[in-house]
């Protein structure tokens, strides 16, 4: 059986100090080591077949240099973006991301959550916060484990939170179209027990209370297509207030609606405009091209990354909201109403 080839023959090899290559292949302090003595390093690693020893690094640190990060659902387009952010911090400081979906089901969240907690990660990054069930988050709680949530709130205060300004956005959404004569709007709400569904909601109804128009709110039961096509039936069947506009509670719930609407005979946005939120990937590309409110998505994954590492770092948490700023981005699905 070959010898393992060991950091002293790496060292050997690059003709430097064994420190020195350590520091060269952990990317927390490969930043201090020179340009050319890193290339000499990583060269005679290469040339050697010299593979670190991650085991050994987690039992010295008492780390084992990966995270969890739990979605609840790997199929909306929002959470790309997110995982991408995260994974752009979490590498570079050496780190491993190991992602979970839950698809939305409580047992399969809790399922995830133990087995990476019994995987000794070193932190979560959790996106599937509900106001109605804390269950994960209690675990993390009586497990003492970092924790930070991602885009929604538990509710608890407990755990920092990394989120977009979502009170900001449907005040954007808003102005537009009151600039362009609508004054008679109805808000698709998503799932009551999102954090970011109550903010967008209690905004929707102080800006449009405030700016005078008719208004009514109503909820889709998820934040899917499918889910915005009953939302739109159910506008069809009960609504009062006969709108010219509707605000979404995200991009997807957006395309439900138009795709209802046109099924009726109704277009957009010449007979209703249509607004969302999030402005994920594609957006720009549907017909209409849609308007909607852009979350800051990758920035929001990256900052919840670094939060998560200055609480490992620290060994303690400040639970504290960063809340990153957002835009309206005019499209197609918007314009002038005509009554």
């Amino acid at each position: 059986m070959p010898r393992r080839v060991t950091i002293d023959d790496v060292a050997r090899l690059a003709e430097v100090h064994k420190a020195t290559v350590s520091r060269a292949l952990n990317a927390r302090t490969r930043d201090q080591v020179n340009a050319e003595t890193l290339k000499r390093v990583k060269r005679a690693a290469r040339q050697l077949g010299y593979v670190p020893n991650a085991m050994a690094r987690s039992l010295r640190t008492s780390r084992s240099m990966t995270i969890g990060v739990i979605i609840p659902d790997l199929m909306n387009p929002i959470f790309p973006p997110i995982i991408r952010g995260i994974e752009h911090v979490l590498q570079a400081q050496g780190y491993t991301v190991l992602i979970a979906n839950t698809d939305s089901h409580d047992d399969v969240e809790i399922s995830v959550f133990e087995s990476l907690l019994q995987r000794r990660v070193d932190g979560f990054l959790l996106a599937t916060g509900r106001l109605d069930d804390q269950s994960v988050v209690e675990e993390a709680a009586a497990a003492a484990v970092p924790v930070v949530l991602v885009n929604r709130d538990a509710g608890l205060g407990d755990f920092p939170l990394v989120t977009g300004d979502n009170a900001r956005g449907i005040e954007l959404a808003l102005e537009h179209l009151v600039e362009l004569g609508h004054r008679r709007i109805i808000h698709a709400a998503g799932p009551t027990n999102f954090s970011t569904t109550r903010s967008r909601a209690e905004a929707f109804e102080a800006a449009a209370t405030r700016a005078g128009v008719q208004h009514q709110t109503i909820y889709a039961s998820a934040l899917t297509i499918e889910a915005g096509v009953a939302a739109a039936d159910q506008l069809l069947a009960h609504n009062t207030i006969n709108p010219t506009a509707l605000v979404a509670g995200n991009d997807l719930v957006a395309l439900g609606l138009i795709r209802r609407l046109r099924a009726e005979g109704l277009h957009c946005p010449e007979d209703v405009s249509v607004v969302g939120f999030n402005d994920m990937p594609f957006a720009g590309d549907f017909w209409p091209p849609l308007t909607t409110v852009r979350m800051p998505l990758r920035e929001i994954g990256a900052e919840a990354a670094r939060l998560l590492l200055r609480g490992i770092e620290a060994g303690e948490q400040e639970a504290a909201t960063l809340t990153l700023p957002v835009s309206l981005v005019a499209r197609g699905s918007t314009g002038p109403t005509k009554n």
